[in-house]
């Protein structure tokens, strides 16, 4: 099961919250400002080892302060299983079962937590590199060589790198090009094995929410009629130019096509945040299927951008997910939501029982 007890201490305005939280749904209500968001990002930090709203750890620190803690509870077959996250801005220290944990990887597989916020668009509208982080967590909990295999590939490809920097000889590249190709090609039957099961319930999502199936299509990262070895060994003049590695599984990305259409050419922003939404209610389904009665849904202020018939189609798929549920929103009612639902006051950075 997911989190029943959480704690966050001198994360952003959170001085000090300890809440215990129903393992389905839980409403968060307050006005802007408050705190919401701040609980939902310090939940998805210890999930995912990041945030979801800035790159910088310093960032997160409540002002005037070294560090701060995160630790949640959960039971699983096994009995229950503590989460711990210290952070300052030179580090981070994970724990789990109160011992120190190998990296966020092993906090991952216990709380996997997905977020839908009102920037969940940018999916469609930024660079690869978004699509291809939201590619590799769906990747990472069906394939348990994949972590394992995309460590090596970003080694080679550092290494490979370096060597561009340094201007080292042909002889030398050909030395971490073998590794590298065969753990980049690996990396892209994985993705695509995956995106091969997210299809049906992405389909499904798809005519739920726009009456259209969403389509994805993968891009390796280099022409597939070719070999990553061949083409590794032919672009090298090019990569020297560059002085980095310009093909290869780190330069993929996944196109989105919704009525045989770009779905980022969709004018409306709602639309928008459907699509990227059906995207991420597809992930989580996977991730139930693959590790039941774990996974967490945080859903920052539904309503933004949605008008009502519209939050009604995110909701009842929401509902329906075996997923807990954190909602976030500036009132109570919230179409959709599970009646039984625990409701939090949140207000200056403080979180009650409503």
């Amino acid at each position: 099961m997911p989190l029943g007890w959480f704690r966050a201490e001198n994360f952003r305005c959170l001085a000090a919250v300890e809440i215990e939280l129903d393992v389905r749904a839980n409403l968060f209500v307050g006005p802007n400002a408050s705190g919401k968001t701040s609980l939902l990002e310090a939940a998805f930090f210890l999930g995912r080892g990041r945030s979801f709203r800035s790159r910088r750890r310093d960032a997160l620190i409540r002002h005037g302060q070294a560090e701060f803690l995160l630790a949640g509870r959960s039971e699983i077959a096994s009995g229950p299983v503590t989460l711990g996250a210290r952070a300052s801005q030179e580090a981070t220290e994970w724990r789990l079962g109160g011992q120190p944990a190998a990296g966020i990887a092993d906090l991952a597989e216990q709380f996997p937590a997905q977020v839908i916020d009102p920037e969940v668009h940018k999916l469609l509208e930024e660079g690869p590199g978004r699509r291809r982080r939201f590619l590799d967590w769906g990747v990472f909990h069906v394939e348990p060589t994949f972590l394992e295999n995309w460590r090596g590939y970003h080694q080679g490809l550092r290494q490979r790198n370096a060597a561009l920097k340094q201007d080292r000889s042909d002889q030398d590249l050909a030395a971490w090009e073998q590794e590298l190709a065969a753990a980049g090609e690996e990396l892209v039957r994985q993705r695509d094995r995956y995106l091969a099961r997210l299809r049906e319930p992405l389909e499904t999502i798809g005519l739920a929410l726009l009456d259209q199936p969403i389509v994805l299509s993968h891009l390796a990262g280099w022409d597939r009629d070719r070999g990553l070895l061949e083409t590794l060994r032919e672009g090298r003049a090019r990569d020297r130019r560059y002085r980095a590695t310009q093909a290869g599984p780190h330069r993929g990305d996944v196109t989105i096509q919704v009525g045989g259409r770009p779905a980022k050419d969709r004018v409306s922003r709602g639309q928008q945040k459907l699509v990227a939404s059906a995207l991420m209610l597809a992930q989580l389904q996977i991730q139930e299927q693959q590790r039941p009665g774990r996974s967490a849904l945080l859903l920052d202020d539904p309503a933004a951008e949605l008008d009502r018939e519209n939050l009604w189609r995110l909701m009842e798929l929401v509902r329906a997910l075996p997923a807990q549920l954190w909602v976030t929103s500036l009132r109570p009612d919230i179409p959709g939501l599970p009646d039984a639902a625990r409701v939090f006051h949140v207000e200056q950075g403080a979180v009650a029982r409503a």
